[in-house]
């Protein structure tokens, strides 16, 4: 017997991201979800390493590469319609949670508690909010690099999903945009390449 589950996987790179918005690069789904990976695990390891606090940054790391995966079913919705309401929020909750039941049912048997694990994880606030972080800083590094681009098309967007960051008022996302946003402001030049790295 076949199983489906990496086919659907795959087919994220399909997903445009920021429909409503002309971008001067497009972003897809599977893109999105590296780059939250690689938040996810940085403030993961903020949290443990500089902060001294329990947390397993490698499980956020793989939470957050499938946090849209029932994207695949559901598309891409953009956040004002969402958003639009409690209601409409709850029936794209409830559309979303029967896209991950039917990508768990793509999984042989004894992978399906794992994967579910993955798919599920923000039914657990505290162990998600990183994960909730990351994709909302990656959102602000979205926008950032569009202004950088000279498009100001996100001028809003960034300045509302910084107002979100930093009411979140997590440790560890104050941490990467004091430390880690200003490098994103930066040229090729200014950050140095491998020929004449930046000794600032």
């Amino acid at each position: 017997m076949s199983y489906d589950f990496f086919a659907y996987l795959s087919r994220l790179k399909y997903i445009r991201r920021w429909s409503l918005m002309r971008s001067t690069e497009p972003e897809n789904v599977q893109e999105h979800s590296h780059v939250c990976a690689v938040l996810a695990h940085a403030l993961g390891l903020i949290r443990r390493d500089v902060l001294g606090k329990p947390c397993d940054p490698e499980h956020l790391a793989a939470v957050a590469l499938f946090h849209d995966a029932p994207e695949i079913f559901t598309s891409d919705l953009p956040t004002p319609i969402k958003y639009h309401s409690d209601g409409l929020k709850a029936a794209y909750d409830e559309v979303e949670a029967g896209a991950a039941a039917r990508l768990l049912a793509s999984l042989p048997e004894p992978l399906r508690a794992s994967y579910d694990a993955l798919l599920s994880a923000h039914r657990d606030p505290a162990e998600y909010e990183l994960v909730r972080a990351a994709d909302k800083l990656s959102a602000y590094i979205k926008c950032v690099e569009e202004r950088k681009a000279g498009n100001r098309e996100f001028a809003s967007a960034e300045a509302s999903t910084l107002r979100r960051l930093r009411e979140m008022a997590l440790p560890e996302l104050d941490y990467f945009l004091e430390h880690f946003m200003p490098g994103f402001e930066k040229t090729l030049d200014e950050l140095g390449t491998l020929e004449g790295g930046n000794e600032a």
